[in-house]
């Protein structure tokens, strides 16, 4: 683990694993022959004797324990209610060592330290569990978590900006299950900020907006497998959000600066194509059908560019008022684009009026205004419901003032606010739609010294954040789980759409 850059945020008792103080379990606890579980023997003899003991983290107690059950391998990667424990490969955001550390080893560790009110684990024992991650965390007959139907394995990619890294969420479990590190400069922090897969669920791809590349991304390997270089462009940096063509043979990117680029890149080989346009500060990208035209939002101001390749940019006023780039106290301040599934209209987010506005793609006309909440950023949409979900993310949270932030649901046929979804969300930002499962993500930033208290920390420091998983259905949390993720999770989208 990298030590120096370590900040203990606990604060307070509700934890994973310290709540192994509560009453004494309803079902007898039995006896473990750590030989008959899925472990290696080494990992077993420590987990199983040590962890998975009466009143702690076995069959009969782990609904106590933070809903963490480890009496065998299969359970340790079903995570808690804080979410993974241990992420494969991944030892220093594999938040049980901080635990299981009586603060010596690594000079890291988190209070209450586990096993809870026995001796503590030497440091032979913790370097056995900490290589054993390291080293993929496989059972005793070798197989990997989540290593299994790699090509087929539905995940969601969440953008991780305080820490360069891109976690991966299987879409069975709901729980990390890798963490990709990205950018190129060791000592400095690139700030992933916007991920975004190919129709065909092969690659990902993340741009920076503190580093000059975009990096494409393996999905069956979970492996950086390319990138391409944008600092021809004004600085390269500030590439704020990506689309990616259904085909998967090209993307595009926006630079939210003065003068942005809008680059056009080759995923085959990741070659830049062109600078499509100098724009004013653009962010959002919506493409239609054919990916040959493309809406770009002016992040200040009232208005939304229609670029193709090889031609001016057409500049489009979405409030009816002659076209500014400059924000004022009653200008929209566009942030977020999205298309609706048959391609008819593209929804904005208006962050500094507090709505979506919804425009006609074909005559490019306000169709409707739909207030919202405190400061709209994210869209996301999905293809078996006709709802458009929005995140609100200084909106005033209904559900308490320990919380901050909303999720609104459109129906983008009737064009009608169908729910608005107060959470345990502290600056919502990043939401993704899983079609397959039935549910959508949300990511709580939680960057802010007011929001929840982390359970743990991270190894780049900072405060964690958390993401929510809800029923498409019901618009209900699928449980009752907040899964805590390294330092702002800011943007997520799902493999298979």
């Amino acid at each position: 683990m990298n030590l120096n850059k370590i900040s203990l945020l606990f604060i307070g008792t509700a934890i994973t694993f310290s709540s192994c103080k509560h009453d004494p379990p309803v079902m007898p606890a039995k006896e473990i022959d750590p030989a008959a579980t899925q472990y290696p023997l080494e990992v077993a003899n420590i987990i199983v004797k040590k962890c998975a003991t009466a009143g702690c983290h076995n069959e009969a107690s782990y609904t106590g324990s933070g809903g963490l059950r480890l009496d065998d391998w299969r359970y340790m990667f079903e995570g808690g209610n804080n979410g993974a424990v241990a992420v494969a490969y991944s030892p220093e955001n594999s938040s049980m060592l901080y635990f299981l550390n009586p603060g010596p080893y690594d000079n890291i560790s988190v209070k209450p330290t586990m096993p809870y009110n026995q001796e503590p684990l030497s440091e032979t024992e913790y370097n056995v569990v900490k290589n054993w991650i390291a080293n993929g965390a496989p059972d005793k007959n070798g197989n990997i978590p989540f290593g299994s139907d790699a090509a087929t394995r539905q995940k969601a990619y969440l953008a991780q900006q305080g820490c360069d890294l891109v976690g991966v969420i299987d879409a069975e479990k709901k729980v990390i299950m890798r963490y990709i590190k990205t950018g190129q400069a060791p000592a400095t922090i690139e700030s992933p900020h916007s991920v975004q897969t190919d129709g065909k669920g092969e690659y990902a791809y993340v741009c920076f907006i503190a580093g000059t590349l975009i990096q494409k991304i393996d999905t069956r390997t979970d492996k950086v497998v390319g990138q391409a270089d944008l600092s021809l462009i004004n600085d390269g940096l500030k590439f704020n959000t990506i689309q990616v063509s259904e085909a998967g043979d090209k993307l595009i990117t926006s630079q939210l600066a003065p003068n942005g680029g809008l680059a056009l890149i080759n995923t085959s080989d990741m070659k830049l194509v062109a600078n499509l346009a100098s724009l004013e500060s653009p962010h959002g990208i919506a493409a239609n059908r054919t990916f040959d035209t493309f809406y770009v939002t002016g992040q200040y101001g009232n208005t939304v560019y229609k670029v193709v390749q090889g031609t001016a940019p057409v500049r489009i006023s979405i409030d009816g008022n002659p076209l500014v780039t400059q924000s004022g106290a009653t200008t929209p301040n566009p942030h977020e684009i999205i298309m609706t599934p048959d391609y008819s209209k593209y929804f904005l987010t208006c962050q500094n009026t507090n709505e979506v506005r919804v425009m006609d793609r074909l005559g490019d006309n306000l169709l409707k205004t739909i207030p919202v909440g405190k400061k709209p950023q994210e869209l996301a949409i999905s293809k078996t419901q006709p709802y458009a979900f929005v995140t609100c993310i200084e909106d005033v949270s209904q559900v308490s003032s320990l919380f901050r932030g909303s999720v609104y649901v459109i129906n983008y046929n009737t064009l009608e606010i169908v729910k608005r979804i107060d959470g345990k969300f502290f600056q919502p930002h990043g939401v993704a739609v899983d079609d397959r499962n039935g549910t959508f993500y949300i990511a709580s930033r939680n960057t802010l010294s007011d929001g929840p208290a982390p359970h743990h920390t991270s190894d780049c420091g900072g405060r964690n954040g958390y993401y929510q998983v809800y029923d498409l259905n019901t618009l209900q949390p699928l449980n009752g789980r907040t899964y805590e993720v390294t330092p702002d999770p800011y943007s997520i989208n799902m493999r298979f759409k």
